[in-house]
């Protein structure tokens, strides 16, 4: 680790335990501590086109003049994929009192998976800490979708007051298993069919900014097939609901550069709200898109939704190839079961 200035450090890997002090079990911000706490700031410095490290870099300095006095800034740049998970997990273990993200949804959906460990909750093996490590978010990447869900804007300077603030509050989060009984977490929408297929061609655009959303869904209706597809809620009955063209399932309301997909959705609500968008040819898109970044479509035709706790999805031809992603992230294919954990993470709001 590198010292940037007083009470700032900069991890390159996930050993910084010698350099930070154990965490204090108080607020953020709170002028009653009598010890610094430990802020793990997780950045991917490729995000955005690389526009994420270079205005983080700009940060440090307002960093330092607004937290550098109460708290151990560790400043811990992401080399290469699922190198967040792998770092959050480290510092929730070493007693940090707060993991932030910094970058868009795709390092938000890597930090909230190294809260977990096989299907468990990572907790901090540091004697003194009386309270769990919370999820701190500063939106700076190409999609930041999640943020939406609460009107915060694209303002770093902004999120670092609720970091100073320290305000808490549990909220719900995804899990998703396969055959191979892997647990996969998401904190904003999980989505299958179509949209899935979409994020993940949009995936190999995003040099193109919120323009690489529409060209993956341009993409991905080359060759598309709506499916038939036997679901199930709540683990009752299995239902058949055919020519299926996306299936949504949020715990926030956006997803795809700003499209309210899940309009009802609430992280608080200790539910999932399910949106199955049926039969819908490419003109209906076209013609509905406006509805569908407004969320004004739930009362459009061939389109329903429900609140569940929990959602199986398999595909009825047995052929495979259906897409499944969470939070942008490609997850493989169908089957596949989707339930909500309640109050699974504090985060700093």
């Amino acid at each position: 680790m590198m010292a940037l200035g007083s009470g700032i450090y900069v991890a390159h890997s996930v050993a910084f335990r010698s350099e930070l002090q154990r965490m204090a079990p108080d607020h953020i911000g709170s002028s009653t501590s009598s010890r610094q706490r430990d802020l793990v700031f997780i950045v991917n410095p490729l995000g955005a086109n690389g526009r994420t490290g270079k205005e983080w870099r700009k940060l440090v300095p307002y960093l330092r003049s607004r937290l550098g006095k109460e708290c151990n800034i560790c400043e811990s740049i992401t080399s290469g994929p699922c190198h967040a998970i792998d770092i959050t997990r480290e510092a929730i273990r070493e007693g940090a009192d707060a993991v932030i993200a910094v970058g868009g949804d795709g390092t938000l959906h890597e930090v909230v998976n190294g809260f977990f460990w096989a299907g468990k909750p990572v907790v901090s093996q540091v004697k003194e800490s009386t309270r769990s490590t919370a999820l701190g978010l500063i939106p700076l990447g190409t999609g930041s979708d999640f943020a939406r869900t609460f009107g915060w804007k694209n303002d770093p300077y902004e999120a670092i007051e609720r970091v100073a603030r320290g305000l808490r509050s549990s909220i719900d989060v995804g899990v998703i298993t396969g055959e191979n009984c892997d647990h996969h977490y998401f904190i904003n929408v999980a989505d299958i069919h179509l949209s899935a297929k979409a994020g993940f061609y949009a995936s190999r655009y995003k040099r193109f900014g919120n323009l690489c959303y529409i060209i993956g869904a341009l993409q991905a209706f080359i060759g598309h097939q709506n499916q038939d597809l036997r679901i199930r809620f709540n683990d009752g009955p299995w239902e058949t609901f055919p020519e299926v063209t996306a299936l949504c399932i949020g715990n926030a309301k956006y997803f795809g550069g700003g499209m309210k997909i899940t309009p009802n959705a609430d992280p608080f609500s200790r539910n999932l709200e399910v949106v199955i968008l049926q039969n819908f040819k490419w003109y209906d898109f076209v013609l509905k898109l406006h509805r569908l970044y407004s969320g004004t479509h739930l009362s459009v035709k061939n389109v329903s939704d429900r609140s569940v706790l929990s959602i199986e999805v398999e595909d009825i031809s047995g052929k495979g190839g259906i897409y499944i992603q969470s939070d942008g992230e490609h997850l493989g294919f169908l089957p596949k079961k989707i339930s909500v954990l309640p109050a699974a993470i504090e985060m700093i709001l």
